[in-house]
């Protein structure tokens, strides 16, 4: 029970800024089978910030605030390894190089046009829901997408293999092979899409296209991955859903 308890508090510290108590010991490989749950954290907390403010503003601002509150929260950790990924992939450099140009702190100009590009389809995703479907569907699909999205990565970690040698802020979590039960915890948010009825396979259906796509693409840029291209398909999953949510929900 204490290692459950240290890998959850572990998860909850490496992607959010939420508190999780002190002295927490690092469990890189103990910690991935919670990134679901911590996503249904970082929802309910989407859920309650939506509904503050979304009765002091129109949705248009709501959307926008609600889409600043995900990055605060993550501290906008999964938004950096999106701006590095890109500045890298789209550099058409060598491998090698691609991934130095990853590891530089300095954002580049695709990295910053794929930051605000993936906002922005994201703050419109968000505004369609909220403009397309009544409050108790719309913030179920706030409590899951995030955990959808967090899921994404375990997915990462187990088809792709890690492309730095021995250093980088992704290494821990590739130090041995994943198995059926770090996806465990995907079937919560899985289990409650089913709400939706036939909206649900739809948005399992976007998951998943969008998951072969971008690992898809990844392997054949670099056949690798690293903890940036982990938080850019964490960022890209997010925005995807939310967009697909809004496109088949009817006002």
């Amino acid at each position: 029970m204490k290692n459950i308890l240290t890998d959850f508090r572990s998860a909850v510290l490496f992607i959010t800024i939420l508190p999780a108590g002190k002295n927490v010991a690092y469990s890189p490989m103990g910690m991935i089978r919670f990134f679901p749950v911590v996503g249904l954290i970082l929802g309910a907390g989407l859920m309650l910030f939506d509904v503050i403010v979304s009765s002091l503003w129109s949705p248009g601002v709501a959307a926008v605030l609600d889409t600043v509150f995900l990055v605060i929260v993550t501290g906008a950790f999964h938004l950096d390894g999106l701006g590095d990924t890109a500045d890298g992939l789209f550099s058409h450099r060598s491998k090698q190089r691609a991934l130095e140009i990853m590891k530089d702190s300095r954002t580049g100009m695709m990295g910053l046009v794929a930051v605000v590009c993936i906002l922005a389809v994201k703050a419109a995703g968000i505004y369609s829901i909220k403009t397309g479907e009544t409050l108790f569907p719309t913030l179920i699909l706030f409590l899951i997408i995030p955990a959808y999205s967090r899921a994404a990565m375990i997915f990462g970690i187990k088809f792709l293999n890690y492309g730095r040698d021995k250093v980088g802020t992704g290494l821990d979590l590739f130090k041995k092979d994943i198995g059926i039960k770090d996806f465990g915890f995907f079937l919560i948010p899985i289990f409650i899409s089913l709400f939706f009825g036939y909206q649900a396979l739809i948005l399992n259906f976007v998951f998943l296209v969008t998951l072969c796509m971008v690992l898809g693409f990844y392997k054949i840029k670099l056949n690798c991955i690293t903890g940036d291209m982990l938080g850019a398909l964490n960022e890209i999953m997010e925005a995807m859903l939310f967009l697909a949510m809004g496109a088949v929900i009817l006002p």
